[in-house]
């Protein structure tokens, strides 16, 4: 299993910045991709940003510029840098993992418990 624990989230005026940070822990072979989506109240989990091993990072077009990314491979650790940030970024961040328990066995989707954003305006 991968355990994911998140922190980082919080209240911060428009335009003000947060980085969100989360980390996996558990018993497995690897982890090849990790990132973060948003959830806001009668939607979908959306993607805001994604690290695979070795691909370039991907955005949603809503952050590209202002959000950046980054991935420990060795440490199984991400972070989620947010600058310039908006009333419309506010929502429920959830860290996700894509892990295999062993080796050679299928990849499974991992989520942490989510951390809340709120931008105020």
């Amino acid at each position: 299993q991968v355990q994911l624990a998140e922190s980082g989230g919080g209240l911060v005026q428009e335009g003000g910045s947060l980085t969100l940070s989360c980390a996996a822990s558990g018993n497995f072979f690897r982890i090849r991709a990790m990132g973060w989506y948003r959830q806001t109240p009668g939607s979908q989990r959306d993607l805001v940003a994604r690290s695979n091993n070795g691909i370039l990072p991907i955005y949603s077009d809503s952050v590209k510029g202002r959000f950046t990314i980054s991935k420990d491979n060795n440490a199984n650790t991400v972070s989620l840098e947010m600058n310039s940030l908006k009333p419309e970024d506010s929502g429920i961040y959830f860290c996700y993992a894509e892990g295999a328990i062993k080796y050679g066995e299928r990849w499974y989707d991992y989520w942490g418990q989510g951390t809340q954003v709120t931008v105020s305006s």
